[in-house]
């Protein structure tokens, strides 16, 4: 049974920093390329960065480059967000999943991690 459990977020004020976690499990991790996916109020969920299987390649939404940085621990079956420079418009219940563009597990969303950036 897949199970992706989100953590890290928390309330913090412009400019500040928060590192999230992703810890899976039920499938073969390193297997994946993996992302992790935002929605913030009001709004559809956004793909924000992901990672290929190995952790070689990155890809960012244009609103995130140069201040998130996606990794991952395949030993630990463990991907991280570190957010630096965090702006309003971060606020949103950050997600991971396996897959980019196209989720691979669709039905197994976690609960989710909650960032708000405000003063």
């Amino acid at each position: 049974q897949v199970q992706l459990v989100e953590s890290g977020g928390d309330l913090v004020q412009p400019g500040g920093s928060l590192r999230l976690s992703c810890a899976a499990s039920g499938f073969s991790f390193s297997s994946y390329a993996m992302s992790w996916y935002r929605q913030a109020p009001g709004k559809e969920r956004e793909l924000a960065a992901s990672i290929s299987s190995t952790g070689g390649n990155t890809n960012y939404v244009d609103s995130v480059k140069g201040r998130f940085t996606i990794s991952r621990d395949n030993a630990k079956n463990t991907m991280y967000l570190q957010m630096n420079s965090l702006k309003p418009e971060d606020t949103a219940v950050y997600y991971c999943n396996a897959g980019g563009q196209v989720v691979m597990f669709r039905r197994d969303w976690g609960q989710g991690t909650q960032v708000t950036v405000s003063s």
